[in-house]
């Protein structure tokens, strides 16, 4: 590839639920992420709606590209048309391939008996879904749509990758779509990022944006793609370079050690592992239970949600009220009665009463005013109390008050939880922050 020639992409995901709002569209996302890590860059990520003609035009404004992903519009629907339009715009007539009607029929049949589908309207839906660009490659379904890689076609540059628009399908194919013919010629113009991903927890984007200007400040940025986000109330700082840039490596160094300099106990990632990821390794070999109550069994849900979470989660109490602090988590009625049953010394019988009843290496305790009724001067909304404390006698407690509504709060007690957890299983020497 050309010294500084890229190779560029635009997204088209369709469907009018996204522009009515009632879907969030998943895919474009995903696929932009996926694609940079294959060197590509995402130019454009457009929505539009079932009509051919907002399709063709969006296709056409992205005419300028290398490659334009879209998604949706492949089903056996009269207005899934994306397959008939790209054929259209590349010049490709489509063509019926009798493998893939035969893949698609068999899948369909599972389900025809059961459901007593019409057999004239299932034999053409099935046709329809089989018809594929001349001298494009079929993609296998996951569901009952193949997906499709087109070459350029005549008076039309960029090669078409043309996948369902089921988020679970999208993934589902991706390996066999960047495999396909059209895209291994794209990829062989393409030199995968050099790229580093670094996750802060506890920092807020406005001082990142000014350790960002420090480093400007003495060192040209520009030839470092930089981009932060916020997102699961944790900041995402992104670095990516092109490989053998030497000025673009002195900018990442400096980014880099910058943060160290300023933020370095807040980073608790450098290769973009998610706390729930973390979490997960850390656990093994340790047993855990969750003692909660204004999070309402949010806590345990998150740890329970990757597979294999059985190996360490023992289980959890939801203990909203105070009789079921009491009753069920053995917190004194003194504690009650005196500190209340949001207080550090509350989350600490809560944490003790989770350790025996589950018998658990480790337990995490939580009871806070989510609101947004229920706060006093010495206990507003947001005051959450925190105690992660493990067999041994180890013991983290925290009573932050946190920004936001209800729900804001809630998801950040969560998050916070699983921080404090992860805190009190990495040993010092090893520790990231």
């Amino acid at each position: 590839m050309a010294a500084g020639a890229r190779v560029t992409a635009g997204i088209v995901a369709t469907g009018s639920e996204l522009l009515a709002g009632r879907v969030r569209d998943a895919n474009g996302p995903w696929i932009a992420e996926r694609l940079g890590r294959l060197g590509i860059d995402v130019t454009e990520i457009v929505l539009v709606g079932d009509r051919p003609e907002e399709m063709e035009a969006a296709l056409r404004s992205l005419a300028g590209l290398d490659l334009v992903v879209t998604s949706g519009g492949l089903g056996p629907t009269a207005d899934d048309l994306t397959a008939a339009v790209v054929a259209d715009l590349t010049g490709r007539p489509l063509e019926l391939d009798e493998h893939m009607e035969k893949v698609v029929g068999d899948i369909i049949a599972r389900f025809a008996d059961r459901l007593r589908w019409d057999a004239d309207a299932l034999a053409e839906a099935n046709r329809k879904q089989a018809m594929v660009p001349r001298g494009a490659s079929a993609i296998p379904p996951v569901g009952t749509a193949p997906g499709l890689a087109v070459p350029p076609g005549d008076g039309f540059r960029p090669t078409v990758l043309v996948l369902p628009g089921p988020p679970r399908e999208v993934q589902g194919m991706w390996d066999d779509a960047v495999a396909s013919a059209p895209m291994q010629a794209l990829l062989a113009r393409t030199e995968p990022f050099a790229e580093t991903h670094l996750r802060l927890f506890g920092v807020p984007e406005s001082e990142i944006a000014a350790t960002l200007r420090a480093v400007g400040g003495r060192i040209d940025l520009t030839p470092l793609e930089i981009v932060t986000c916020l997102r699961d109330f944790t900041l995402e700082v992104d670095l990516r370079r092109a490989p053998g840039d030497e000025a673009a490596a002195a900018a990442h160094d400096a980014v880099v050690a910058e943060i160290d300099a300023r933020h370095g106990s807040a980073v608790f990632s450098r290769t973009g592992e998610t706390i729930d990821e973390i979490l997960f390794d850390l656990l093994s070999g340790h047993t855990i239970a969750t003692a909660e109550s204004c999070t309402g069994g949010l806590l345990a849900g998150r740890l329970t949600a990757p597979a294999g979470a059985s190996a360490h989660v023992q289980g959890g109490i939801v203990s909203y009220s105070n009789e079921a602090k009491a009753h069920l988590l053995g917190v004194p009625q003194e504690v009650l009665d005196t500190d209340g049953a949001v207080s550090p010394r509350a989350v600490q019988a809560m944490a003790r009463g989770a350790i025996e009843a589950f018998g658990v290496d480790v337990a995490v305790a939580i009871s806070g005013i989510a609101g947004p009724g229920g706060g006093t001067e010495a206990k507003p909304v947001g005051y959450v109390c925190f105690c992660v404390r493990t067999a041994d006698g180890a013991e983290i407690v925290r009573d932050p008050v946190l920004p936001g509504e209800r729900g804001d709060v809630r998801e950040r007690s969560v998050v916070l939880a699983m921080h404090l957890v992860r805190r009190i299983l990495t040993p010092r020497d090893q520790a990231v922050s």
